[in-house]
């Protein structure tokens, strides 16, 4: 296979592969071209399937336990409390481009999660991710950056704010311009600037999803027939397919491969389940006191002294042992740790949903699934009705079943499979399904970088 000498990734968020490969195959023609003269299929995401910790599992090669990283809100140790936000801070592990800087090649880095805040970055430049708080941080380097994208793109969009707003018209535009401004900036860098990696991330497809997913799915609990917003999700992804075929026309010089990925797909969502409403009507979590009407966790008068299990919530569910010796007020003991958590998985996946339907739950034990645990893992991780429920954390809700999320409306949940497209000079051809791990060993064989040893993934191509 010739020499790479550069590798563009293009991160599409969520971009659905049954959508991509089947559905709509004929009406994404940069997409479906590059699909015929490369590598093309699925691409396994990491459990979870959630877009803090799957990009830097791909950016990195690491599971989200090696990482310490289980979702966008973490334990960041093992009090009660102490709850936060997955940020660039917590990567403590070089990923792809710290690999390109430390061969002295530059890079160009846009939005990947998480890069806030600016810490080390790479020879070239960086945009930071949708986690920074607002353009009045520091979200740029060179810091001069920042300025030289105002004059020409205006603000810088970190995210299309309130996607799970009901004023859907408003939202549509907010992330097609969001789409619209990322594609631009990445073809004025990549003609502007030298580079041997670049890696960028846009989340339109990831936020039309949540916001218009009921508008075109029969099988949606929301759906109505004939809605004006019915194509909402096909115009957005094409519009993505027309900016790729703006941009395409730079990286495709014979010296460079292109590797469009996806860090999960996507699926209806049919509601969400009230772990923490579940878990006290499972006897396992004791209030001092019921709240009259659905209130956070975090505002909850949890009585510890007789809680055995809490969970928190999200895409997936994650449960918590309150563990003596572990938590502050722990009261479960290492003689009970193992048969309470073998019990509370089989009550678990044993659930049915509101219509007495089995929910098909899936509960991992973190080692099940990493080579390691660092941090403050949950006890169990929950794939909810085979990711069409998510877990909701509140308590006092009216049902164990709700059908909005905590913070508003939104129609999908995260797929398990992600789609992939390599097209490499001189590289092979056809259906190939992957691993988002695989992303990180093969991107280093493309350019031709020293391989990181002891991460997962397997090398695709060369």
């Amino acid at each position: 296979m010739p020499t790479t000498e550069r590798l563009a990734i293009i991160g599409l968020d969520s971009a659905e592969p049954s959508l991509v490969f089947e559905r709509w195959r004929t009406e994404l023609p940069n997409l479906a071209a590059l699909a015929d003269r490369g590598l093309w299929g699925r691409l396994e995401s990491c459990i979870p399937p959630i877009t803090v910790p799957a990009w830097a599992c791909m950016a990195s090669g690491r599971d989200p336990g090696e990482l310490g990283i289980y979702g966008f809100r973490n334990r960041r140790d093992w009090t009660y409390e102490n709850l936060g936000i997955a940020t660039n801070l917590e990567i403590r592990v070089p990923r792809l481009w710290d690999c390109v800087t430390q061969a002295g090649r530059p890079s160009i880095v846009v939005a990947v999660p998480p890069t806030f805040p600016l810490r080390n970055p790479p020879m070239g430049c960086m945009l930071t991710c949708f986690l920074t708080p607002s353009v009045e941080s520091a979200f740029a380097h060179p810091p001069e950056l920042a300025a030289e994208l105002a004059a020409r793109f205006g603000p810088y969009c970190l995210d299309a704010e309130d996607f799970r707003t009901s004023d859907k018209a408003a939202l549509l535009e907010r992330i097609n311009a969001m789409t619209r401004q990322r594609m631009a900036i990445c073809r004025h860098l990549v003609s502007a600037r030298p580079w041997s990696l670049l890696w960028l991330v846009d989340l339109g497809i990831d936020r039309v999803h949540h916001g218009f997913w009921q508008y075109m799915d029969p099988e949606h609990h929301r759906y109505v027939a004939g809605h004006p917003l019915a194509g909402a999700i096909r115009e957005h992804y094409r519009l993505v397919d027309e900016e790729l075929g703006a941009l395409l026309p730079l990286l495709d010089d014979g010296r460079t491969a292109i590797w469009v990925v996806s860090d999960h797909g996507a699926k209806r969502m049919d509601g969400g389940l009230c772990i923490n409403d579940w878990l006290i009507q499972e006897g396992l979590l004791a209030l001092k006191s019921l709240p009259t009407a659905p209130q956070p966790f975090d505002l909850a008068a949890v009585d510890w002294s007789r809680t055995r299990v809490w969970g928190e919530g999200g895409y997936y569910a994650r449960l918590y042992v309150n563990k003596a010796g572990r938590e502050p007020r722990g009261i479960v003991s290492d003689a009970e740790y193992e048969p309470l958590v073998c019990e509370v998985r089989r009550r678990l996946e044993g659930l049915v949903d509101h219509r007495d339907r089995p929910m098909g739950n899936r509960a991992y034990r973190p080692a099940e699934l990493y080579r390691a645990t660092n941090g403050a893992a949950p006890d169990l991780i929950a794939l909810l009705g085979d990711l069409h429920w998510r877990g909701v954390g509140s308590v006092g809700n009216p049902s164990l079943y709700v059908f909005d999320a905590d913070a508003g409306p939104d129609d999908a949940n995260h797929a398990q499979q992600g789609m992939h497209i390599l097209v490499a000079p001189g590289g092979p051809r056809g259906e190939l399904d992957a691993s988002i791990y695989d992303v990180f060993p093969t991107s280093q064989r493309l350019l031709g970088l020293p391989p990181t040893t002891d991460v997962r993934g397997r090398v695709l191509v060369g």
